[in-house]
């Protein structure tokens, strides 16, 4: 990052969201491409690659939260390990349009989606990075 006028780093853009999802992937700038083509996610920062083509840190805004990225750095006590146990909730509006557009980029079907014992339309994507992704359109007050 470039320093300003003053001497000091540059504000960093705000972060979004009450809890904030910190990925290591194989690939973090790819996942950014990924995640921005696939649910229209925007960058609002991102630090350089370093001379492997790794990055430190990707900042995305998705869907009026922040994502936050980077790659594995095994030398810093960082390894990479496959995503296990967990799932990323992506509460939306109109569920058909998400999920088309995410499988389009790339993202592969775990669950289809379908409306659920709750009321709720759900259903669950992988990301080519192994992340699950569970999609949710809320039941509609009638």
């Amino acid at each position: 990052m470039s320093e300003t006028e003053t001497g000091l780093p540059p504000a960093l853009p705000p972060t979004r969201g009450g809890v904030v999802a910190y990925l290591t992937v194989d690939g973090a700038m790819r996942a950014s491409a990924f995640y921005q083509k696939a649910f229209g996610a925007e960058v609002a920062a991102a630090i350089p690659p370093d001379e492997k083509g790794r990055t430190m840190h990707v900042h995305l805004y998705l869907n009026g939260s922040s994502l936050m990225l980077s790659d594995a750095f095994p030398e810093y006590g960082h390894p990479l390990q496959p995503p296990q146990s967990f799932s990323l909730m992506l509460p939306v509006d109109d569920i058909a349009a998400w999920w088309d557009r995410a499988v389009a980029a790339g993202a592969t079907v775990v669950m289809p989606y379908q409306e659920m014992f709750w009321g709720d339309v759900y259903g669950q994507l992988r990301d080519p990075f192994g992340v699950t992704w569970a999609i949710n359109q809320s039941k509609q007050p009638g």
